[in-house]
């Protein structure tokens, strides 16, 4: 699936302000966001600092990102699930975060209430939804 330039910051952005909702960032996310980082062909340094850096920077919002399709929020909800239930499960603030998410993009909450149940943490290397991305740089 072909996507913008802004679609691809949003997600990796969006799967930073999930990981941080629990106020820690584990090894295993730190590995997940950077092969998420590596699919959405950002450059390795960027996601490094990024993934440093999320936790103290007061300048990032929790503002939840909104996507230019219904497909590609979907693909996101679904990588955020299986991140968030890698570490026992989905808590509420991760749940939050992802309502919230599936409410700024118009997403019915009965589909993801059925995705949540459904859901499988990440193990080994499984592929993300974000793994079939493929950025546009040009328009």
């Amino acid at each position: 699936m072909e996507i913008s330039v802004l679609d691809a910051g949003n997600y990796f952005k969006g799967l930073l302000l999930l990981i941080r909702q629990d106020h820690k960032i584990t090894g295993s996310e730190t590995t997940i966001m950077m092969r998420i980082g590596h699919s959405l062909g950002l450059e390795k340094k960027f996601c490094e600092e990024a993934i440093r850096d999320i936790l103290e920077n007061r300048y990032i919002t929790d503002t939840p990102p909104t996507f230019s399709t219904h497909k590609l929020a979907m693909k996101f909800l679904r990588d955020g699930l299986r991140i968030a239930s890698s570490a026992d499960g989905v808590n509420e603030p991760e749940d939050r975060w992802l309502s919230a998410i599936v409410e700024a993009n118009g997403i019915d909450a009965g589909w993801y209430h059925r995705e949540k149940s459904i859901v499988t943490p990440m193990s080994g290397d499984q592929p993300f939804e974000a793994d079939d991305l493929h950025v546009r740089y040009r328009s």
